[in-house]
């Protein structure tokens, strides 16, 4: 190898190597999976896993991308992982996604500070309403309104068809986790417009299930389509004569998680007025 080895002390390989061992578990992914993704060999990771790998900073950055994490965060002292942490991941990792779900809402209902869910995330297809729900509601509450993808976007330096060309929508992914996470852990009350697809990003959207009220704000697809061409983006249907028709798919093949969401807001030929009106109802908040 010729990357400069770390330190090989018991210090930081012993901590290092149970981060890795949680957040691997924590993907749900085997060594298997993760040497593959990382290019690292499988024996290499169970010494690494161990505290008895010397790694290099190459490998190890390999090994952080995989795991959609930061080396800076890997290496940072502090913030133990104890073996309960890795006992309970791994006993999580065995479920399957559904019982990862309720596990995960158990934890947070007994565990939580805060019994009291005080943000609002709004999830749906692009035109569905959601930017003009969303800034009204936290107008009305005094709470920010945080539109993921200007948080995405700033992370990332760059704009969206930026990010999906350079990096692809795996890239994306975990530049919408990273952000769906800083949110949260800087803000206990907002109201959060998310992207259309981050409900197929499984682990994504449980999180938002457990830490905030989640609100479908649905439409036909001929409103969604519609409304996006009346903000001026023509792309939808640019060289595309079967885009109603994929739009139609996407909805159907993205509704089953949608339907997961706490409360559904169908803007469906109704007016904002009337919409916000139906959201407000549907939500549980001092405020409101």
């Amino acid at each position: 190898m010729t990357e400069t080895a770390l330190d090989t002390s018991d210090n930081l390989l012993e901590p290092l190597g149970r981060k890795v061992r949680v957040l691997r578990a924590g993907r749900g992914m085997t060594r298997k999976m993760l040497a593959a993704d990382s290019a690292v060999s499988e024996r290499y990771l169970a010494q690494l896993e161990q505290g008895k790998g010397n790694i290099s900073i190459g490998l190890l950055q390999r090994v952080a991308m995989a795991l959609r994490t930061d080396i800076v965060d890997l290496l940072q002292a502090g913030n133990e992982i104890t073996a309960e942490q890795v006992l309970i991941n791994e006993f999580v990792q065995g479920l399957d996604s559904d019982d990862q779900h309720r596990a995960l809402q158990l934890l947070y209902q007994n565990f939580s500070a805060s019994q009291e869910c005080k943000r609002i995330a709004l999830v749906g297809m692009r035109g569905a309403g959601k930017t003009s729900l969303g800034s009204r509601l936290a107008e009305h509450l005094d709470v920010p309104f945080i539109q993921l993808v200007t948080e995405i976007e700033r992370l990332a330096g760059m704009p969206v068809a930026e990010i999906l060309s350079l990096s692809g929508q795996d890239g994306y992914g975990r530049l919408e986790e990273k952000a769906l996470f800083e949110v949260l852990a800087r803000l206990e009350k907002c109201v959060i417009e998310t992207g259309g697809s981050i409900v197929t990003e499984s682990s994504v959207f449980n999180v938002l299930l457990t830490t905030c009220q989640v609100v479908w704000i649905k439409a036909l697809p001929e409103e969604h389509m519609q409304r996006v061409i009346d903000q001026g983006d023509l792309r939808p249907i640019e060289n595309n004569d079967d885009a109603m028709a994929d739009l139609r798919r996407i909805l159907e093949a993205r509704e089953p998680f949608y339907a997961q969401a706490h409360a559904v807001i169908n803007t469906a030929g109704s007016s904002l007025e009337e919409s916000f009106r139906q959201l407000t109802s549907a939500l549980s908040w001092p405020a409101i």
